[in-house]
């Protein structure tokens, strides 16, 4: 059997990416192909322990380095339960949120050394880079609004990032932007300001130039 694909959708606090990931499974499942939806933190169940600390307001007092270091503690054990396991299967693995955000949110927002993050990550058996990132860029005062009503709408307490200051948000989709320009192979930068159809057919225009290359380096 064939490895399978990993794609990841990245962003600010309410750019859309959870809503785009639903829409890109069910366009794949209509090309006839077995998807596996997942996401960070929160993708085992061991990671979502790890995601009520990380998100609840209750959880205030955590410092930036073990915040990251649970995110990355999170990734690790998300990898080798879910992630690998489903590539080796031949599924797409669609992942909401990745490595991306930690460099995003610890690295270039709490200003955790960049260097060290990428030490831990590059020195592990677990590592593994996706083949394709989508980034879904919005204005942080957009995002943060639209985040905030859905979080009250649903009652749900994962409202911790979303509390913090607009020049941190600032400061987060600043890093991912600038991960998008080092890593344009990889990377696909998407306004995520339009309608969700019009977002959701660059999705898939993303996706399909990528099936498009792979195939054409694999026949090459």
């Amino acid at each position: 059997m064939k490895p399978g694909f990993f794609i990841t959708f990245e962003g600010i606090e309410g750019c859309g990416k959870t809503t785009q990931l639903k829409l890109a499974a069910k366009w794949l499942e209509e090309q006839g192909l077995t998807v596996c939806c997942t996401r960070e933190p929160g993708g085992t169940e061991l990671g979502m322990h790890i995601r009520r600390l990380l998100l609840s307001e209750k959880s205030s007092g955590l410092t930036p380095l073990s915040e990251a270091l649970l995110y990355m503690a999170d990734r690790f054990h998300h990898i080798t339960e879910v992630v690998r396991p489903a590539l080796e299967a031949g599924q797409i693995v669609l992942c909401d949120r990745y490595h991306d955000s930690t460099i995003a949110y610890q690295g270039y927002a709490r200003k955790i050394s960049l260097d060290f993050l990428d030490s831990i990550w590059k020195n592990s058996e677990s590592v593994l880079e996706p083949h394709l990132t989508l980034l879904l860029d919005l204005e942080p005062k957009t995002g943060l609004e639209r985040s905030l009503q859905k979080l009250a709408a649903q009652q749900i307490d994962e409202s911790r990032f979303e509390k913090e200051a607009l020049e941190f948000h600032t400061r987060v989709r600043g890093g991912f932007l600038t991960l998008a320009r080092e890593n344009q192979n990889r990377i696909r930068v998407i306004d995520a300001s339009r309608a969700i159809d019009v977002v959701h057919a660059n999705v898939v225009d993303a996706i399909n130039t990528f099936f498009n290359r792979s195939s054409q380096s694999t026949q090459r």
